[in-house]
């Protein structure tokens, strides 16, 4: 699961926490490739103790990577998962244990989001395989060269990576295999324990991974000053790994690259810089050149999150509350609350509250409050995976006094956002010229010179393919055609080649970004007066009167703070709970919340692999249920 945005937030604000990981190559001697060392001293200058693998973060990259090939056969994704393993590996060390979890069935709150995900997968899947049979018919009646259609067999369903089918049955068997063959050949492993926790496991990787850690603290002979890795890329990852109090906690994962994500291939012709909607097919140099297309694997970096000095980032940041809880100040505590609090900007099981977005420094407000309220609620917000609901109480009608000035600072800032837009699409539009570079010399006047853009522009499929030039003569302004001619005769091929391709004629007035920045209505407009009313009739379908509805709502969310908490510090409380709405309640909302919860039922269990394969997948991958 995951926070979006938290984890570029917090390493825009928190620098120092980030450090690039330096990972050793093989070497090659008189050809032969000499495997690396890994019992030798790790190349970043520091040790790790133990290393925890969320093992679903390395199977889909591998199994369906977005930057690279895809692996042809089953056999190719289990060569890619060890040689990933064998990276982590590499890089971090470990020198007494190696956890390797994957997700095994999951609670009802990440199944909603599981069915969510792939049941939008199975549509994205099903529209693009018809477009592109409609875009290679349409090609193939025009002539166009295009490379051979790939077998339907090979494409991967990347469904089947959910607890219960076979393909988990088979990874979980090589990777048996894999730590054996590791064990008995690598000196690097010689000397630690391996666990590996498959999808017959109940419960999240990242999850298990924390029940781990916290048997291992309970041991009287637990070593307080072990040096703990996480790997996995999930941002919520950090949130966990500060709920463990433990002082050397490090996560690895991949650099986060700022800017536009990389352009994919076409999926048509396989080259880039094009969708599907644009193929032309290959060009005539191209036909049956293999390889057409095929992407080169651009080699990924990694980096450390330090946690111990985010700990210390959030000591200086906390350090108010000693000025008002004197000698109650506990900075393990204070810790605890700041995760709560970012609860309310959003997870896997929970929205976020209408009036907090990250990316407006919606943490660093409910922080401000926090502190700036610490003298009402004379004390901390939970203790232990329970909150105190009387203070979040205190807090949440704070925030919700601030509300409308928050939805009408970010409606003021988003319109200022699309006029800067607007104007630099303007000036993009200046920019660009409007004539071929080639273009002849008797283009000396403006109408003219908007002929040879005209004439030069693509003609639109199923237009008229009559070439404009064969009346040349005609529009010569040699031959005596005066330019009042010229223009009337640019426009009525224009008109013409409109009528032809099925278009309408956009009026002239009309800039040429505007259609592409049409937006939906907003109907709940939070920056008016009325938006209470209006969100939850356009969110709810519900009446603004129906206060009751409202309670409800606000005690489903209540229950879901509590029910995350505890599953951040002891563990699942219930399997069954979920919260069953799509939108958050407003802060201003919160009301007499101490008494909307009372606590979970003790006697609820995980669902079974085939309960939770019938929930979440869509028709589309019934071939996985095993019978």
């Amino acid at each position: 699961m995951g926070v979006p945005a938290f984890f570029r937030w917090l390493s825009r604000k928190y620098k120092s926490l980030i450090v690039h990981a330096h990972e050793e190559k093989a070497r090659e001697v008189n050809g032969i490739k000499v495997p690396i060392d890994t019992s030798l001293p790790n190349p970043n200058n520091m040790e790790f103790d133990n290393l925890y693998l969320d093992m679903n973060g390395i199977i889909h990259p591998c199994c369906h990577p977005e930057d690279k090939p895809a692996p042809k056969n089953e056999n190719e994704m289990m060569m890619a998962i060890f040689e990933m393993l064998d990276l982590m590996f590499n890089i971090v060390r470990p020198r007494k244990i190696l956890y390797m979890a994957i997700d095994g069935v999951a609670p009802r709150a990440k199944m909603n989001q599981q069915r969510s995900r792939r049941f939008r997968s199975a549509k994205e899947a099903h529209e693009k395989v018809e477009l592109l049979n409609e875009m290679r018919n349409r090609l193939k009646a025009q002539g166009c060269i295009l490379p051979p259609e790939k077998d339907k067999g090979e494409r991967f369903d990347s469904n089947c990576i959910t607890p219960g089918t076979e393909f988990m049955f088979r990874l979980a068997e090589c990777l048996r295999y894999y730590c054996l063959q590791r064990l008995n050949n690598d000196p690097g492993w010689a000397n630690i324990q391996v666990y590996l926790s498959d999808s017959n496991v109940p419960g999240e990787g990242e999850h298990k991974i924390m029940d781990f850690i916290r048997r291992q603290r309970q041991d009287p002979n637990y070593e307080p000053n072990t040096h703990h890795c996480l790997c996995g890329a999930d941002a919520d990852l950090i949130m966990l790994g500060l709920a463990t109090h433990e002082p050397h906690f490090t996560i690895i994962r991949e650099e986060f690259k700022p800017g536009p994500p990389p352009s994919k291939p076409c999926e048509l012709c396989g080259q880039e810089g094009h969708d599907i909607e644009m193929c032309r097919g290959l060009a005539k140099e191209e036909d049956h050149v293999e390889g057409v297309g095929s992407k080169i694997a651009v080699e990924q970096k990694y980096i450390f999150v330090r946690l111990c000095v985010l700990r210390e980032y959030l000591e200086d940041e906390l350090s108010t509350l000693k000025n008002v809880l004197h000698g109650n100040y506990d900075l393990e505590r204070a810790i605890d609350d700041w995760v709560f609090l970012c609860f309310f900007v959003g997870n896997d099981f929970l929205a976020h509250l209408p009036s907090l977005e990250i990316r407006e420094g919606a943490i660093d407000r409910l922080c401000r409050l926090y502190k700036d309220t610490v003298d009402k609620t004379r004390g901390y917000l939970c203790k232990d995976g329970f909150p105190d609901l009387r203070k979040v109480q205190i807090i949440m009608t704070e925030l919700g006094k601030m509300e409308d000035e928050i939805f009408k600072a970010r409606y003021e800032k988003e319109q200022m956002f699309k006029r800067r837009d607007k104007e630099r699409k303007k000036r993009d539009k200046m920019k660009t010229p409007h004539w071929t570079p080639n273009r002849p010399s008797t283009a000396t006047n403006g109408a003219v010179s908007g002929l040879y853009k005209q004439f030069t522009e693509p003609v639109a499929l199923g237009g008229d393919k009559k070439n404009p030039w064969e009346d040349k003569k005609k529009l010569d302004p040699k031959n005596g055609e005066s330019n009042s001619a010229v223009a009337t005769y640019i426009e009525q091929a224009r008109n013409d080649s409109t009528n032809k391709s099925g278009g309408t004629k956009r009026p002239a007035d009309k800039d040429e970004g505007e259609e592409s920045d049409e937006e939906p209505p907003d109907d709940v407009r939070l920056h008016e007066d009325g938006w209470r009313d209006r969100y939850y009739l356009q969110k709810f379908k519900v009446s603004p009167e129906d206060t009751t509805f409202v309670k409800k709502v606000v005690a489903a969310y209540v229950t879901g703070l509590c029910w995350v908490l505890r599953y951040y510090y002891q563990g699942c409380a219930s399997w069954n709970w979920y919260f069953p709405f799509h939108y958050a309640p407003f802060a201003s909302d919160f009301k007499n919340i101490t008494e909307m919860f009372k606590d979970f039922p003790i006697d609820t269990k995980p669902f079974n692999p085939m309960e939770q394969l019938m929930g979440v997948f869509p028709a589309g991958s019934k071939k996985f249920l095993l019978v």
